[in-house]
């Protein structure tokens, strides 16, 4: 029985090796809850190509403020990137101040060594990219005017 176990294991192994793939994808995700930042705009990069960015803070409660002229929330603030055409549209009528939840893919990008420490292209950055944003609640003044839209999701 021991040797019907092993023999097993090893066809597994042998079968394995002549795989092309990869055992498991590495994935590299980051979920956001929070509050966008301002209404989510349309820009272009340097070869012209359009694209949607958008920023989301988000509240962490801060245990080490010892004092009470410490603040013990402390917020932090991403900027998001979509560059997908059709989810421009959608996420554009997304009003400033609404709760979302938004997915992205994580790129952590090294700096150049030829740029000037002190620059952004100096500097370590975290790159997020959109891959879908779920309206939770719209703001106040928002939800007075009609609370359509709340819990639409656009994914790409």
């Amino acid at each position: 029985m021991l040797s019907l176990g092993r023999a097993s294991a090893a066809s597994r192994v042998a079968s394995r090796a002549f795989s092309t793939s990869s055992t498991r994808a590495d994935v590299a995700k980051l979920t956001l809850v929070g509050r966008l930042v301002r209404q989510p705009e349309v820009r272009r990069t340097r070869n012209d190509k359009e694209f949607v960015s958008y920023s989301v803070a988000t509240t962490d409660y801060d245990n080490r403020a010892s004092t009470p002229e410490e603040p013990k929330y402390r917020s932090t603030f991403h900027n998001v990137f979509s560059f997908n055409p059709s989810s421009y549209t959608y996420l554009r009528s997304v009003p400033k101040g609404s709760l979302v939840y938004v997915e992205a893919g994580f790129e952590l990008r090294e700096p150049d060594p030829n740029a000037e420490p002190s620059s952004p292209q100096g500097q370590r950055q975290i790159f997020l990219r959109h891959e879908s944003l779920r309206l939770l609640s719209k703001p106040k003044n928002a939800r007075e005017e009609g609370a359509e839209g709340e819990g639409e999701e656009f994914s790409e």
